[in-house]
C-alpha cells in the first residue's frame, strides 16, 4: 500500500484539508498505516500535480480543502481492484524471533514476553478507539469497523502466540 492510495481513499469518502486528513488518518488508520505530517502534505502536493486531487475550497491562513478528481478516483479503483494485494511479508519482530537462538533462553522468553505485552497494549488501545468513535452508517464507519476488528483479532493472535512461544523455549 502506498500513502497515495490512503489519501485518495480518504478523499473519495469526503473532501478535507491536510490537517483534516491527518486527523482522520491517525484516528482511522493509525493502527494499520502510519504517516507523518510532512509525508502527508508532500503527498497532497504530488497528487495535485498529477491531477488526482484539486483544491475544493480555500479558507483563512491559506487552508486548502482538497477533493478527489475523476483521475484520482480511477487510480484508486485501479489499485483496489486490479493491483495484486499480495506483498512479501516483512516483520522485523519475527526476523528477531528467528535469531533468538543467539541469546539465552531467558532473554528469548523476555523478548517474546515483550511482544505479547505490545500486542496486549494494542488490544487495549483498539478497545478505547472502538468505544470513543461515534459510529454511524457511513462507509467510513462500516469499513473502519472491519479494519478495527482485524486489528483486535490480529493483536489477540499475537498475544496468544507469544504466550505459546514462551512455553516452547526450554
Amino acid at each position: 500500500m502506498s500513502l497515495r492510495h490512503a489519501v485518495l481513499g480518504m478523499l473519495a469518502d469526503e473532501p478535507g484539508s491536510g490537517y483534516d486528513l491527518l486527523k482522520r488518518f491517525e484516528r482511522a488508520m493509525g493502527n494499520v498505516w502510519s504517516a507523518t505530517q510532512s509525508q502527508l502534505y508532500g503527498e497532497l502536493g504530488k497528487l495535485e500535480t498529477a491531477g488526482m486531487i484539486r483544491v475544493h475550497a480555500e479558507g483563512p491562513r491559506g487552508r486548502k480543502e482538497y477533493e478527489i478528481t475523476d483521475t484520482g478516483l480511477e487510480e484508486l479503483r485501479h489499485w483496489l481492484l486490479e493491483v495484486d494485494p499480495r506483498s512479501a511479508p516483512r516483520s522485523g519482530s519475527l526476523l528477531r524471533v528467528y535469531f533468538l537462538g543467539s541469546v539465552s533462553p531467558d532473554q528469548a522468553r523476555g523478548y517474546l514476553a515483550t511482544m505479547g505485552e505490545v500486542a496486549k497494549e494494542r488490544e487495549k488501545r483498539l478497545a478505547e478507539v472502538e468505544s470513543s468513535v461515534d459510529w454511524d452508517e457511513s462507509n467510513e464507519s462500516f469499513y473502519g469497523r472491519l479494519v478495527l476488528e482485524w486489528g483486535k483479532r490480529y493483536s489477540a493472535m499475537q498475544r496468544d502466540w507469544a504466550e505459546w512461544a514462551i512455553d516452547q523455549i526450554k
